[in-house]
């Protein structure tokens, strides 16, 4: 066993008041821990203070004696929420795709390659054309069509997918699917999508299409948490691509392509190392 296997996180966020890090690093200081990596940030619009501690190794991997410090903690910065887990423990991810694979395909092999800290339980789509994929890399694929009539019995199974495997975190890899407000709610916080735009400008269908009309030069994808406001939801990511009058609309698809497989891995990859924190309409990510 390595020396950091028994590393853990520490991801807290809670009203910004005086004194947040000297008691949080008071109590390992307590606990004889060492602290390997602290972020911090305070908001002053939001008011709201987030950290992320990297800390270890613990003598053991049972971390329980911590949280009776961390309970008073929060207790006495309330409302404030936190989480300690071992930084070796990988995000269980539930991956929807349709029909254009190429998102999909680069979260499978990022997390084959282990550049991705996430375990893919389970893949659903309301096509069947990724089973095969699915099956090279061992893992279930559900097919799960969809209409408007079945929608709600649809997503009922998905939230049921989600309980079964413990899914923590869902990501719509190109999932040309409206979700329900119902399902939403249930999974808030919890649901990624990738949008082949530079979220706010050309929304809804074709976004390369109109930006082609528009003579753009640059395009680029986001990255951002699904709430019920269609496209709407905070953003965690985004980059962009250099194009030029010569290229078509179907060339722009393909650059764009590869800028959405990225931003869609650094999102995911951000939420599993516990870097990214919901602020009202918009996200902290720490590096």
């Amino acid at each position: 066993m390595s020396k950091l296997a028994n590393d853990h996180i520490l991801t807290l966020s809670c009203p910004d008041k005086p004194g947040i890090v000297h008691a949080v690093t008071g109590i390992f200081a307590r606990e004889g821990l060492n602290i390997l990596d602290l972020q911090q940030f305070s908001d002053p619009v939001s008011e709201k203070f987030f950290m992320r501690v990297h800390f270890g190794p613990t003598p053991t991997p049972d971390i329980t004696y911590l949280r009776e410090g961390f309970n008073t903690l929060a207790a006495q910065y309330a409302p404030m929420t936190y989480d300690i887990r071992p930084t070796a423990q990988k995000t269980r991810v539930l991956i929807m795709v349709s029909k254009i694979g190429h998102c999909l395909n680069d979260l499978l092999f990022r997390a084959k390659t282990g550049q991705l800290p996430i375990d893919i339980p389970v893949i659903v789509s309301n096509h069947p054309d990724f089973a095969p994929l699915a099956t090279s890399y061992g893992i279930e694929f559900r097919h799960l069509p969809v209409t408007k009539d079945t929608k709600a019995a649809q997503e009922a199974q998905i939230l049921e997918l989600v309980r079964q495997h413990d899914v923590e975190l869902v990501v719509l890899a190109r999932y040309m699917q409206v979700l329900s407000p119902t399902l939403c709610e249930a999974m808030s916080g919890k649901i990624i999508n990738i949008h082949h735009s530079f979220l706010p400008s050309f929304k809804g269908a074709k976004p390369y299409h109109q930006a082609y009309e528009r003579g753009v030069k640059i395009i680029g994808a986001t990255a951002h948490f699904v709430t019920a406001d269609l496209d709407e939801g905070p953003i965690i990511e985004q980059r962009v691509a250099r194009v030029d009058h010569g290229m078509n609309p179907n060339q722009l698809v393909d650059e764009g392509s590869n800028v959405e497989s990225n931003v869609l891995a650094a999102a995911v990859k951000w939420y599993a190392e516990r870097r990214l924190f919901l602020n009202n309409t918009k996200t902290v990510v720490f590096s």
